[in-house]
């Protein structure tokens, strides 16, 4: 074997593992467990991970030995809602489909993840576990709360328009986010209809839309790296500078991670 290979398996090697939990899927009768190609590439060519798809259809028997192999766990979006009953509400809206595989995979997943400090990176419904896991309510119809804009895509828009940057986002000045961004506003999309009513215990906010939504969050109480937020920096992320900078702290929280236990990260 070549010097040069040698180095490339080792490079590879030395890469951090993260999870990423799939979701349900029916197509023609037959169930799926399924993860969207835009999330994982990213994680790959822009975080520098290995992701590991871990099914949620089977409990959580496993769940420990998953979290054994990895430096990171990576919570994305989805497009079920999560069930209300799991923060305390009846279901307002039933024609909206949800995965409650996931949720009782991922909610206990985000709590082992944090006891074992873990980094966190979650988005959309990632975000919204995130703050459930931690005992916050979400707003179910967000689109329908006085106060607050439409944050849904336009369905029959192409997909390159409902995934281009709709709004501003003012970030908590001198935050972790503020100094990685080198701003305190920046331009997202937005394609979800729910949004954080009350944030989970130990979570701040970091980011919030014109409305006053949080759109970001992180718990530096909690873990050395647990952050989220609720739009989309997975979309043609190689493009966005703001996308390449999320994913990158990320990778470089997981390396630092796998390199052994005394890390620390000012997120």
């Amino acid at each position: 074997m070549s010097n040069n290979n040698s180095a490339k398996n080792t490079s590879a090697k030395c890469k951090p593992v993260v999870l990423m939990s799939m979701g349900a899927q029916e197509r023609k009768g037959h169930d799926y467990q399924v993860m969207t190609h835009k999330y994982i590439t990213p994680l790959v060519e822009i975080a520098g991970c290995v992701p590991v798809l871990v099914p949620t259809c089977c409990g959580i028997e496993d769940l420990e030995q998953y979290l054994d192999m990895a430096d990171g766990v990576y919570l994305t979006g989805a497009g079920s809602n999560i069930d209300p009953t799991l923060y305390g509400q009846e279901n307002l809206t039933p024609d909206k489909g949800q995965d409650r595989d996931r949720d009782l995979f991922d909610l206990p997943l985000i709590k082992a993840a944090i006891a074992r400090g873990l980094p966190i990176f979650g988005i959309c419904r990632g975000m919204q576990e995130i703050n459930v896991a931690l005992g916050g309510d979400m707003y179910q119809k967000l689109y329908a709360e006085p106060g607050f804009n439409d944050h849904r895509e336009d369905s029959n828009a192409p997909v390159d328009v409902q995934y281009a940057a709709s709004h501003s986002v003012r970030l908590q000045a001198n935050s972790w986010l503020a100094k990685l961004m080198q701003s305190e506003e920046i331009r997202v999309n937005s394609l979800h209809g729910q949004g954080v009513k009350t944030l989970g215990k130990g979570l701040e906010s970091l980011a919030r839309a014109e409305d006053g939504l949080v759109e970001a969050f992180h718990a530096p109480s909690l873990s050395p790296f647990l952050f989220a937020v609720q739009w989309h920096p997975e979309w043609q992320a190689a493009q966005n500078p703001d996308s390449v900078k999320i994913f990158q702290a990320f990778g470089e929280a997981c390396r630092q991670r796998a390199a052994g236990p005394a890390y620390e990260m000012a997120c």
